[in-house]
């Protein structure tokens, strides 16, 4: 057992946008409890003294490829975009992951305790994604939740990706999404009337196969959109197939914040901290989140890594704050609020009884230049310390 005593927590589970003073005990992985005000019991295992230190829910990236795009191998290397064809909802992200790769390192010891990570951007619908601890060797002993989204891209990335092969607008892009969920709905229904005879049943289809959990809402599609025009594109087939939706990097979501907050579905902002790389990108702005929270919008902040690495998650959403977001929003956008668009809040996001230990101690506000990361918990296990 550990204790971390006499420490300024911040839970991210309650009102208190300023922590309150206390301590915490950890077991095995889980937190085991928390104590408000001094703790002057004997305690019989390891103890740390937080004074003067803050303590804080592991860092969570709702939107990262982490572990696909490993450090200097260049673009041919990467592991995150299957190029050869568009529509592959069969791909999990889970099978490229690499935790040996030092951007693991250098995420956790950025604070940042869990991803959801997997495939880029380039397909019109790419695989699932995966959401993994920072810690570990084997990718197997770190997943959290696989899957919790498929991962699906409006505007640019296809229409460039695979101008040549069949996509070269966005009216193709929506088409062929389309057609293979009506595929999918239909290889369902027959499914459904073969029931237990084989002789009946359609030919296996890995793409419907994977597409399935989708259509029956038990993960959702987690779409990249960046102008106005795709969010809504990408709103309007989710509602015609009654299907469960997360907006991802929503660049121009201040342009139209109040149709997002009348939608209430989970947004993911960012990668801010970059010149505006393609069209779709001209409005980013680190303005967007702040706009966005403030209209009533489910906001988390995205690095989108290794667009932005890993372990500046924390400087993103004080950038954000810096441009007029709520500083306590900031700090749920990259703890508790990505927790629940990875559906994932019952484990991780938030420092409560019963949850996975994982936690960051630091010197001072996380979002500040100058605050130095001094513990790192994963699991109950101390993974960093400085």
């Amino acid at each position: 057992m550990i204790l971390i005593k006499n420490v300024r927590i911040h839970s991210m589970s309650d009102d208190k946008k300023d922590g309150f003073d206390g301590s915490i005990i950890l077991n095995d992985s889980k937190i085991h409890e928390i104590i408000s005000g001094e703790y002057k019991d004997d305690f019989d295992g390891e103890v740390i003294d937080g004074e003067g230190f803050s303590l804080y829910p592991g860092f969570i990236d709702a939107h990262s490829h982490l572990g696909l795009d490993g450090s200097g191998i260049g673009y041919e290397g990467q592991d995150y975009n299957e190029l050869n064809k568009y529509l592959t909802p069969e791909l999990r992200g889970l099978d490229g992951l690499n935790p040996m790769d030092p951007s693991f390192r250098k995420a956790l010891e950025g604070g940042v305790t869990c991803v959801g990570t997997g495939p880029g951007s380039a397909n019109i619908i790419g695989g699932t994604f995966v959401a993994v601890k920072t810690y570990g060797k084997r990718i197997d002993k770190m997943v959290l939740k696989d899957p919790v989204a498929m991962k699906c891209a409006f505007g640019e990335n296809p229409k460039r990706v695979y101008r040549e092969k069949g996509i070269s607008t966005r009216m193709s892009t929506a088409a062929n999404f389309r057609d293979m969920l009506n595929k999918t709905v239909e290889y369902m229904e027959k499914l459904e009337l073969a029931k237990d005879d084989s002789s009946k049943k359609p030919k296996y289809d890995s793409k419907c196969e994977a597409l399935i959990p989708v259509i029956k809402k038990e993960i959702p599609l987690k779409a990249h959109a960046h102008q106005a025009n795709d969010i809504f594109t990408a709103l309007r087939i989710a509602k015609e197939f009654d299907l469960n939706i997360t907006l991802e990097h929503v660049t121009e979501g201040h342009l139209i914040a109040e149709e997002l907050a009348s939608e209430n579905v989970p947004l993911a902002v960012g990668p801010s901290l970059s010149h505006p790389v393609k069209f779709e990108m001209q409005h980013v702005s680190f303005e967007t989140p702040g706009v966005l929270s403030k209209a009533g919008c489910d906001i988390s902040i995205i690095t989108d890594a290794p667009v932005i690495p890993q372990e500046y998650l924390p400087l993103c959403a004080g950038l954000a704050v810096k441009s007029g977001m709520d500083e306590y929003e900031a700090l749920k956008a990259i703890t508790i609020n990505p927790a629940k668009h990875l559906g994932i809040s019952d484990r991780v996001g938030s420092i409560e009884t019963g949850k996975d230990a994982d936690l960051v101690l630091t010197n001072g506000n996380p979002l500040a230049l100058e605050t130095e990361i001094k513990y790192v918990f994963i699991d109950g296990k101390m993974v960093y310390k400085k």
